[in-house]
């Protein structure tokens, strides 16, 4: 009960969701918003379900239309492959969720949390037999860890003590990985990214693809090698050292990096053209790659872990000699999930993770062996 009351204090603190479902009588303005949340989704499920499997696809969250129409694109194209199931899409990012409810860039829309989703496919009108969620991330990291350790196996675990363990005990549930969880998947995706990029290799052009990377101490799970892999998979496929893979957050994968790495293979000019390694393209897409912030003042000063803050990719690249400008990066600044051959890529491992048990998760009966 304690666990519940601080929850619901955080999230207070951490501010309100629009809440479109709510009225005025008193019974609604007695219920904190963790309760209401809930109800909303659950109403929501109750009237949606036609199946007794549901999918959960889990995104970091956005607050531009170009990134809601992906996530939309993606839960349609879940629909379509996987008819059997119930498909929700949710948001990790409290941030995220609350700037959508408040109508940030964009006209006011709700998301909610994994938990919210995963008590009400708990629901005793609703009970789904089998859950997958399905992680949109790029690579493993903090948000990812977050699903699996604490949403999931908080849910799996009945934490608050409030769900029937009877059902928890019977139902299967299935993660599906990020993008690049594996070796394997940095090949897939490389085949794609440079089937959709190929016409470009002409002359001197360069490719470069921005991904987000884990910070130091985050790389949980040692994924920020993937990009590394990612730099060197499309390399080997081209047959040309005209690509390259950095990141906003890796150390030494900056775009710093990305420069000193195309001046050791001898590209000293030429046009560089700059691609979102990310699900949706958003902030990072939008203002950190393609914005038009520029920190020169009479060159670029590196801060302590050598990147260079408060400039975007196109900038940094032309200033350092590169054609790299809007008309360059017209058509680039497009998300992973706004590919089709991507998007199968993730639609790939919700079937993984489903095929012979792949991905299945036992947290109910790791807590209580007996059962």
């Amino acid at each position: 009960m304690k666990a519940k009351i601080l929850m619901m204090a955080m999230m207070a603190i951490c501010g309100a969701f629009a809440f479109t479902a709510c009225s005025d009588d008193d019974d609604d303005a007695a219920k904190s918003n963790h309760d209401l949340y809930q109800e909303a989704v659950t109403k929501t499920v109750k009237a949606n379900k036609k199946h007794d499997k549901a999918i959960l696809l889990v995104a970091f969250g956005s607050t531009w239309q170009q990134a809601y129409d992906a996530f939309d694109a993606t839960v349609d194209a879940t629909k379509k492959q996987f008819p059997n199931y119930d498909v929700y899409l949710s948001f990790s990012s409290v941030i995220c969720i609350n700037r959508a409810a408040a109508g940030e860039n964009v006209a006011a829309r709700n998301f909610y949390a994994p938990s919210f989703w995963l008590n009400a496919f708990a629901d005793k009108d609703v009970q789904y037999k089998e859950i997958v969620v399905q992680s949109l991330q790029v690579i493993p990291g903090e948000e990812y860890k977050n699903v699996r350790d604490s949403y999931i196996k908080n849910f799996a675990n009945n934490f608050y003590g409030d769900l029937d363990d009877e059902y928890l005990s019977k139902v299967k549930i299935y993660l599906g990985t990020p993008l690049m969880a594996e070796d394997t998947d940095v090949d897939a995706l490389a085949t794609v990214l440079y089937n959709a990029t190929k016409s470009k290799l002409t002359g001197n052009n360069i490719i470069t693809f921005m991904g987000h990377g884990n910070p130091e101490g985050y790389d949980y799970y040692g994924a920020n090698v993937r990009y590394t892999e990612l730099e060197q998979k499309l390399q080997q496929i081209s047959g040309t050292k005209q690509y390259y893979v950095g990141t906003v957050d890796m150390p030494e994968n900056y775009k710093t990096d990305v420069l000193k790495r195309m001046k050791e293979n001898g590209f000293n000019s030429g046009t560089v053209y700059c691609y979102p390694l990310m699900s949706i393209a958003g902030d990072h897409a939008h203002n950190d790659m393609a914005g038009d912030d520029d920190a020169w003042d009479n060159g670029y000063e590196l801060n302590d872990e050598g990147e260079v803050e408060d400039t975007s990719w196109k900038c940094f690249f032309t200033r350092n000699g590169y054609t790299c400008n809007d008309n360059v990066l017209e058509g680039c600044v497009v998300g992973l999930l706004e590919n089709s051959a991507v998007r199968q890529l993730w639609l790939n491992h919700i079937d993984r993770a489903v095929k012979n048990d792949y991905g299945l998760l036992d947290y109910y009966h790791s807590k209580n062996p007996e059962e």
